[in-house]
């Protein structure tokens, strides 16, 4: 058991910072930095696949939140935030984050996935083709580009693996090309299976 880990489990009394079960424990990311106790929280795998894919929130699971959200620990009131919001047409959740309250910074750090943004406000990046790119997906060139400052043309088919979408420019993606970390616009990719 690594340090964080345990420190996240006395943190939590071993159990799942969001529902309380014991069983399967893991910990989330709130932040695409390295771990940390100021950054984790300790949850177990039926919170962690909700977490992390939209498509398999189950509302009354989250009914639990009512008592999460009010966690002293930051990173627990982030994510609180975030499932809140993503479940707050379901009525009973907007009543929730209505009662809440996060200092400014938190508030921003659990804005950052864009998960409390309205649809029409969030930034959506979209290859060439006009599929929708995540974090993490992979992409290849579709026209020779000159890379400025580099002195290299990252040429026509070059793959591009584990993209970042840059967040507040829905026209580009960072990536790494021959080895050189550069910024690419969404126009001259598409994205691979």
């Amino acid at each position: 058991m690594s340090v964080i880990d345990q420190k996240l489990s006395e943190r939590s009394g071993s159990k799942c910072e969001m529902c309380g079960s014991d069983e399967d424990l893991r910990i989330h990311l709130t932040k695409e930095e390295a771990i940390s106790l100021d950054n984790s929280v300790l949850v177990c795998k039926t919170c962690k696949d909700q977490i992390e894919n939209v498509t398999t929130t189950d509302p009354n699971h989250w009914r639990c939140l009512s008592d999460s959200m009010w966690n002293e620990n930051k990173p627990v009131q982030v994510v609180a935030w975030r499932m809140l919001n993503r479940l707050r047409s379901d009525g009973w959740p907007q009543d929730l984050l209505d009662m809440m309250y996060l200092d400014e910074e938190t508030l921003v750090w659990a804005g950052a996935t864009g998960e409390g943004e309205d649809e029409d406000g969030k930034i959506v990046h979209k290859d060439g083709n006009g599929n929708i790119l995540k974090e993490g997906d992979s992409v290849v060139l579709i026209k020779d580009l000159d890379v400025k400052g580099a002195n290299f043309t990252a040429k026509r088919g070059a793959a591009v693996h584990n993209i970042k979408l840059v967040w507040d420019n829905a026209e580009q993606i960072e990536g790494r090309v021959e080895g050189q970390h550069i910024v690419i616009l969404t126009q001259y990719v598409k994205k691979t299976k």
